[in-house]
C-alpha cells in the first residue's frame, strides 16, 4: 500500500508536445486563431475601402445634383421675375455662372450636351458644348438631306467666343471665334460661314446686328464673375 498523498510522476498525464500556435501578424494586422482561415485584414481592408469610396462618390454625386437643381431653380425664378415684370425699375438681377450653366443644361435642345458658359474678360463670353448638328436640326423640325446628314451627324466639341454689347434696351452679339473638333474658324472664313451657312439655316439667329432685349431690360453687364441684368 502506498500511503504517499502526492501522486507519482509516472501517473501524471504526459506533457503536450504539439500545441497550436496563435499567430499574430503586426505587419498585415491579421489574427489567425483558426488554422486555415483565409480572411485577414490585408484582404478585407481593400473591400471596405472600395465600398467607402463608392459611398463617397454617390454622396458627392447626389450633392452636386442637388446643387445643380438649386442653381437651376434659382436661375428660373430670376428669369420668371424679369419676364413677368414683377421687379421695380432700376433693379439689378445677378445671374451667377453656376446658375446660368444649370439653366442652359436643363433648357438646351436635343443635340446639345454638357453646355458651359464662361467669361474671361468683360463683355467677352465663351460657350462650349458637345453638339450633334444633325440631331439639333431634327429637334427644330428640319430634316437634313442625305449629304448634309453625313456632314452634320455625330457629336463634336464646339466652342464659340462672342463679344456682347448692350445699351438702351438693345444688344449686339459679334461672333469672333469658333472651334469645332479642334479646328479653329475665324476672320473672313467665319464671316462667310455665318452669312452662307448659319443664318440661312437659323434665320432667327441675330448675329452682328442689334436686337431688342425686351422685358424692360436696359442692358447686360457681362463680367468674369457673373452676368448682371439691369432693368429700365
Amino acid at each position: 500500500m502506498d500511503l504517499n498523498p502526492n501522486p507519482r510522476i509516472s501517473r501524471l498525464r504526459p506533457l503536450a508536445t504539439h500545441v497550436h500556435v496563435v499567430a499574430f501578424s503586426t505587419v498585415c494586422e491579421s489574427f489567425r486563431a483558426i488554422p486555415g482561415n483565409p480572411y485577414h485584414a490585408a484582404s478585407v481592408q481593400p473591400i471596405v475601402s472600395r465600398r467607402l469610396w463608392a459611398i463617397s462618390i454617390l454622396f458627392v454625386a447626389a450633392t452636386l445634383a442637388g446643387a445643380a437643381y438649386n442653381d437651376y431653380a434659382s436661375a428660373k425664378q430670376k428669369f420668371d421675375s424679369i419676364e413677368a415684370g414683377r421687379l421695380r425699375s432700376g433693379a439689378r438681377v445677378i445671374l451667377t455662372f453656376p446658375e446660368l450653366n444649370a439653366w442652359v443644361a436643363r433648357e438646351a435642345p436635343a443635340g446639345v450636351r454638357n453646355p458651359q458658359l464662361r467669361v474671361a474678360a468683360r463683355d467677352l463670353a465663351t460657350g462650349a458644348a458637345l453638339i450633334d448638328f444633325g440631331k439639333l436640326e431634327r429637334s427644330a423640325g428640319r430634316q437634313p438631306g442625305w449629304l448634309m446628314s453625313k456632314l452634320l451627324d455625330g457629336e463634336r466639341p464646339v466652342t464659340v467666343t462672342a463679344r456682347v454689347r448692350s445699351s438702351a434696351g438693345r444688344a449686339t452679339v459679334d461672333i469672333q471665334r469658333v472651334e469645332i473638333s479642334g479646328l479653329v474658324i475665324d476672320g473672313p472664313t467665319l464671316d462667310f460661314l455665318i452669312q452662307n451657312f448659319l443664318i440661312p439655316m437659323y434665320p432667327d439667329a441675330v448675329i452682328g446686328r442689334p436686337f431688342e432685349l425686351g422685358c424692360r431690360i436696359d442692358r447686360l453687364d457681362v463680367s468674369p464673375s457673373a452676368v448682371a441684368v439691369l432693368l429700365k
